[in-house]
C-alpha cells in the first residue's frame, strides 16, 4: 500500500501492478498514434495522396486527441473508473479496424479522429487513475511508467508497423494494432482495480474542476507541454521521407531508425522518472534546451547518415527525459482538479501535435525541404525553454507569498 506523501524518498514508493497495466495499454495506443511516421510513404502512394497531405493524418489524430480529452473526462466525470477505461479501448480498436478496411484517405482519416477521441480519453482518465494509486512524491516515476508504454511503441510497436507496412501494406500495421487494443482491454479488465464512484462532499464536480483554468500556472504548464510536443512531432511525422530524402537511408533502414528513437524515448523516460519528482523544474529546463540544441543540429547535419541516425536517438532521449516532470507539473499545478488535470495534459501534449506536423508541412510545401522541419521544431522548443523560465518564476513568487501569508497568520494567532 502507498505511504503517506511525504514520509518516504520517491524511489522507495512502490508502484501497484495496475499503473503498469495501464502503461501496457498505452503502448498500443501509442502505436497507433506514432506508426504513421513509418507508412507514410507507402500509405500515400497507395491512397493516391501527397506526403503533406498524408502526414495530415497524424494532425487528424492529434485533433481527436486535443478535442477528446477534456470532453470525455467530463462526460464520464461520475461514471467507474475502469468501466470507463474499458469502453473507451474497445471503441479505439473498432476504430483501428474502421482505418484497416478504409476504401479512400477521407474515410481513413475520419476513423483516425474517431480512434484518437477514445485514445484521448483513456490518457485523461488512465493517468488520473494512475496518480491516484501512488502518493504525491512518486507522480512523475507514476506517469513515466504511463509515458513508457510510448516509449516501448517506439522501440517496438512502431519499427513493428513500419516493416508490416513494408512487408504486407500498410492496412495490416492497424490490423496489429486492433489486436495489441484487445490484449490492453483483457489487462485492465482483470488487473486494474474496480473503484466505485465517490459520493458526498467528494463526488466529482465538474464546476469545481474546471477553477483550475483561472490559475495561470496551468497555463504556462499547458503551452509549455504544447511546445515541447510540438517541437518534437514537427520533426518526427516527417522522420522518414528526412532520413531517405536528405539524408540517403534505404528506405529498409527507417525501421530500424524509428526504433532508436525509441530507445532514446525508453531511457529518456527512465531517466526523467528517477529525477524528475526531486527536481522538477531542472529538469525541464534541461529536456527542453537539449531537445532545441538537438533539432537545431539536425537541420545542419541532416544531410549526413550518421549525424542523422545519431541526432535522432538523441532527441528521443531530451524529449523524454522531459515528458515525466511535465506531466507531474501539470498534477500539481491543477492538484484538486486530477480528472481535469489529466485531460489538459493529453489536450496540450496533442495540440502541440498538430501544430508541429502542419507547421513541418507547411515548411515542406513552401519548397525548404525536408531538413527545415528541423528548424521548425528548434524555434518551438527554445519558446519552451521560455515558458520554462517564467513558469518557474511564476512558481517561486507564490511560494514566497504562501510563506509570508502563512507567517502572518502565525503571529496573528500567537497575539
Amino acid at each position: 500500500m502507498p505511504s503517506t506523501p511525504g514520509t518516504d524518498k520517491p524511489s522507495a514508493v512502490r508502484i501497484p501492478l495496475s499503473v503498469y497495466i495501464l502503461g501496457l495499454s498505452v503502448f498500443a495506443l501509442g502505436t497507433s498514434e506514432f506508426m504513421l511516421s513509418g507508412i507514410l510513404q507507402p500509405l500515400a502512394r497507395d491512397l493516391g495522396v501527397s506526403i503533406p497531405k498524408a502526414g495530415l493524418l497524424v494532425s487528424a489524430f492529434a485533433v481527436g486527441m486535443v478535442v477528446g480529452a477534456p470532453v470525455l473526462a467530463a462526460a464520464t466525470l461520475r461514471l467507474p473508473r475502469r468501466t470507463t477505461l474499458v469502453g473507451l479501448l474497445a471503441v479505439f480498436m473498432l476504430g483501428q479496424v474502421a482505418g484497416a478496411l478504409a476504401p479512400t484517405y477521407e474515410v481513413l482519416f475520419v476513423s483516425r479522429v474517431l480512434s484518437a477521441l477514445a485514445c484521448a480519453g483513456f490518457w485523461a482518465v488512465g493517468a488520473a487513475v494512475a496518480v491516484s494509486l501512488v502518493p504525491g512524491n512518486a507522480r512523475a516515476r507514476a506517469m513515466a511508467i504511463m509515458v513508457g508504454g510510448l516509449s516501448v511503441a517506439n522501440i517496438a510497436g512502431v519499427p513493428a508497423g513500419s516493416f508490416l507496412g513494408q512487408q504486407a501494406g500498410w492496412r495490416s500495421a492497424f490490423w496489429a494494432v486492433a489486436a495489441l487494443a484487445a490484449v490492453g482491454l483483457v489487462g485492465v479488465l482483470m488487473l486494474v482495480p474496480r473503484t466505485a464512484v465517490p459520493t458526498g462532499d467528494d463526488a466529482p464536480n465538474l464546476r469545481r474542476e474546471l477553477r483550475i483554468y483561472r490559475d495561470k500556472q496551468v497555463w504556462l504548464a499547458l503551452v509549455t507541454i504544447a511546445l515541447n510536443a510540438g517541437a518534437v512531432f514537427a520533426l518526427f511525422s516527417y522522420l522518414a521521407p528526412l532520413l531517405t530524402d536528405v539524408a540517403g537511408l534505404p528506405e529498409s533502414w527507417v525501421p530500424s531508425v524509428l526504433a532508436l528513437f525509441g530507445v532514446g524515448g525508453l531511457l529518456g523516460t527512465v531517466i526523467g522518472g528517477r529525477i524528475a519528482d526531486a527536481h522538477l523544474f531542472g529538469t525541464m529546463y534541461g529536456g527542453i534546451a537539449a531537445s532545441t540544441a538537438v533539432l537545431a543540429l539536425l537541420a545542419l547535419l541532416a544531410e549526413y547518415r550518421f549525424a542523422a541516425v545519431a541526432l535522432a536517438l538523441m532527441l528521443g532521449v531530451t524529449a523524454f527525459t522531459t515528458a515525466p516532470a511535465l506531466n507531474a507539473r501539470m498534477f500539481n499545478a491543477a492538484d484538486a482538479a486530477p480528472t481535469l488535470a489529466g485531460a489538459t495534459t493529453t489536450a496540450s501534449f496533442n495540440i502541440g501535435n498538430t501544430v508541429g506536423p502542419w507547421l513541418g508541412g507547411l515548411a515542406i510545401s513552401a519548397g525548404w525541404g525536408y531538413a527545415a522541419v528541423a528548424w521548425v521544431g528548434a524555434a518551438m522548443a527554445a519558446a519552451g525553454v521560455a515558458t520554462t523560465a517564467v513558469s518557474s518564476r511564476v512558481h517561486a513568487r507564490s511560494r514566497v507569498v504562501a510563506a509570508s501569508s502563512t507567517a502572518q497568520h502565525k503571529e496573528y494567532a500567537e497575539a
